[in-house]
């Protein structure tokens, strides 16, 4: 007879019925079952060995006499296998047994022996009293279990640990010390164990463990950290650490340490303080690190035997090398420049790239007037040609000498006095040096003061533009003109070209009127279509900034397309210093506009240095002889010579010459007589607003002029 085996609950004892004859397993279920317990049975030996190894039983009540496999044998084998090797057994048998066949069953694991028919009031209690005793177990199994998990984890996590771990006792003694520990001190957790913490704890200095703060700390509970403390390793070497003191529960009587390596982060620190005061083009110091550095030993007091000197540097004809160039080239030079300067300078002179093309020095010298000698020295240096990218490269340097105290009272007024006295040494002609005086210091103000005018004027429209004729030589006929800018200040009234206009291109200020100029003269030249003939030209003048501006060509084919106007209306005007300072973008701005179709005049030839070379090589329509040439015109031999051969070269080049600033009737006969075509001049007429510009709808009447 088979029965169907019940599923045991969470939690439920499980009994085990092993007998030979079904009426006996029935009244055994029937007697035993509880709600709390589960009953199973078994048939036979095989089957109870089956049910043991499936399920968790915790008490088996086991029949001697079976057929097969007896109880004794069952017994047996549930004792040599390691999972039943606890449970409780107690054996049932019908038949009176000997002595020696009780003992047996005893020998063979019972717990208990139990003769049929036995009576229930003492199975069950029996029963019960065992299922309790197996629940006990196996809790406290459990529970040894749990413990021997939770201390291989937690010992795992002290071995695995990156922070060093210590328990020290309140004696000061090292009780414990973790994987990580023993690492960082380079000594076994053995050698470590027993020793005194103070032994190697190096910064702060305690000599006594009962008066230190750590123990106090602990004494009252508390936790205690040091963020900047030294450890002393085994061999003796120092290691930056964090400490972190925490009391143990009181019946321990120690605290534990939590040790955290900062080798790393101090040394990523250093890095970071590194380079937040050094220039990582060229590993000097950059303008933060010259700040603080100069600013602490000016803090020292003043110097009775010696002098501080700073000197401001300042690169001529960098900007060249980066536009030409590129800035990987640009980033070479500035290296090179670099090394030069501490060629120059000594060990403890404080060298500086500010940013750019700029450098400063902090020299301490016996006089001032050393100074000289040292700039002169670095001029020489960085002077020196040099070859990058198969390209020969000259630079110039224009410095600037400020003397402590007597040009500033800390580094700022340093600064700024050597900073104007490099501007004054770049408008004496560059690759020079100046010391800082006070007439500097007004000259600076007032050119700030006008500067920043300008750039008031520029946003208010303060400027216009007026018209200074061309005309022919031959018939007076009028051939164009060309746009002046002025400017008249709200308070001071007109102010002069010569003032405003270096200004605008040193500040970087004439690009933004340069899209105002090119639309306000295209619009007035349609004005005159009605009043002029369709050959009228229009000149317009052009900054070494505007001339060099990529969009130079897009910008002026849309005023033209704007305006209306035929490309040949215009002519633009370009001194030959910016035509010079790149000859290679040069040919290809100028083959741009010769391509637009709008005229180029090389402006003011002969006002300083010029090539001859330039009439051949450039693709130019104009040439226009500069004032200063034109002045001392019929008396100088040499500047009639001159004009003479520029203007015969002119023609065989087929260049139109105006020339420029004629102002007496004899300059204007010699002109006649030799050759030149158009003029322009106070002579003619001053500059003039547009709507006077009708008074040269008829040709100049050269016969009126005085004789």
């Amino acid at each position: 007879m088979e029965c169907a085996q019940p599923t045991p609950g969470e939690g439920n004892s499980v009994l085990l019925v092993v007998d030979d004859y079904p009426e006996n397993l029935i009244s055994m279920r029937a007697l035993l079952q509880r709600q709390d317990w589960q009953v199973m049975t078994a048939a036979s030996g095989f089957e109870a060995l089956s049910l043991l190894l499936e399920h968790e039983i915790d008490l088996v009540l086991l029949d001697v006499q079976m057929p097969g496999m007896d109880g004794f044998e069952v017994a047996r084998l549930m004792r040599g296998s390691q999972r039943t090797r606890l449970t409780p057994i107690i054996f049932l048998t019908a038949n009176e047994q000997s002595q020696d066949a009780v003992i047996k069953g005893y020998a063979s694991g019972a717990v208990d022996y139990l003769f049929k028919p036995f009576d229930p009031q003492i199975l069950k209690p029996k029963v019960q009293a065992l299922l309790e005793h197996q629940r006990n177990r196996r809790a406290l199994q459990r529970l040894s279990h749990d413990l021997e998990v939770a201390r291989a984890f937690n010992a795992s996590v002290l071995d695995n640990a990156a922070e060093g771990i210590l328990v020290v006792g309140e004696d000061g003694l090292i009780r414990f010390a973790n994987p990580a520990m023993s690492r960082l001190l380079n000594a076994t957790v053995k050698d470590l164990q027993g020793k005194e913490f103070l032994d190697f704890l190096q910064k702060p200095h305690i000599p006594v463990w009962a008066d230190s703060d750590l123990y106090n700390g602990y004494k009252r509970g508390e936790t205690s950290r040091l963020h900047d403390a030294l450890l002393r390793t085994a061999p003796g070497q120092q290691v930056p650490v964090a400490l972190s003191c925490a009391p143990l529960p009181s019946e321990q009587h120690a605290m534990v340490v939590t040790v955290l390596d900062m080798s790393v982060v101090r040394h990523l620190h250093q890095q970071l303080e590194f380079q937040a005061v050094t220039d990582p083009l060229t590993g000097l110091l950059n303008r933060r690190g010259f700040h603080q550095t100069v600013e602490n030993l000016l803090l020292r007091g003043e110097r009775s035997d010696s002098a501080w000197v700073l000197m401001y540097l300042d690169l001529d004809g960098f900007k060249r090398v980066n536009d030409s160039l590129g800035h990987d080239a640009g980033d070479r030079v500035l290296r090179w420049v670099s090394e030069q300067l501490k060629a120059c300078l000594r060990p403890f002179d404080i060298l500086a790239r500010m940013g750019g093309d700029e450098f400063t020095a902090l020299l301490d010298l016996e006089f001032p007037e050393q100074a000289a000698k040292i700039a002169e020295k670095l001029i020489e240096r960085v002077s020196i040609c040099q070859q990058i990218e198969g390209l020969d490269i000259a630079l110039g340097a224009s410095i600037g000498i400020a003397t402590y105290p007597d040009c500033g009272s800390n580094l700022d007024g340093l600064l700024r006095a050597s900073d104007i006295a490099m501007y004054e040494a770049k408008r004496a002609g560059r690759q020079q040096y100046r010391f800082y005086d006070h007439e500097m210091n007004g000259r600076a103000r007032s050119r700030l003061m006008l500067e920043e005018s300008v750039r008031t004027a520029i946003e208010n429209r303060d400027f216009n533009l007026v018209y200074q004729p061309q005309v022919a030589i031959d018939g007076g006929q009028i051939r164009g003109f060309e746009a002046l800018l002025r400017w008249q200040h709200p308070s001071v009234g007109d102010v002069p070209p010569g003032l405003f206009l270096p200004l605008l291109e040193e500040a970087r200020l004439i690009s933004r009127l340069g899209s105002w100029i090119y639309h306000r003269s295209a619009k007035q030249r349609k004005a005159w279509e009605t009043l002029f003939a369709e050959d009228l030209v229009l000149g317009v003048s052009l900054s070494s900034t505007q001339f060099g501006m990529p969009n130079l060509v897009t910008e002026l084919r849309q005023v033209l397309e704007r305006h209306e106007l035929k490309p040949c209306q215009i002519e633009v005007e370009v001194t030959e210093e910016a035509l010079m300072i790149n000859p290679e973008e040069t040919r290809k701005q100028l083959r741009l506009l010769h391509n637009l179709g709008v005229r180029v005049a090389l402006d003011d030839f002969g006002s300083g240095s010029c090539s001859l070379a330039h009439l051949r090589d450039l693709e130019l329509d104009t040439l226009k002889l500069d004032r200063h040439l034109i002045a001392r015109l019929p008396e100088s031999s040499r500047d009639a010579a001159l004009v003479r051969t520029v203007i015969d070269l002119c023609k065989q080049y087929g260049l139109l010459v105006i020339a420029e600033g004629v102002e007496t009737p004899a300059q204007y006969e010699w002109l006649q007589a030799n050759g030149c075509e158009y003029v322009q001049g106070f002579l003619v007429a001053r500059p003039m607003m547009a709507e006077d510009a009708g008074a040269f709808v008829q040709p100049f009447d050269w016969s009126a002029l005085p004789r």
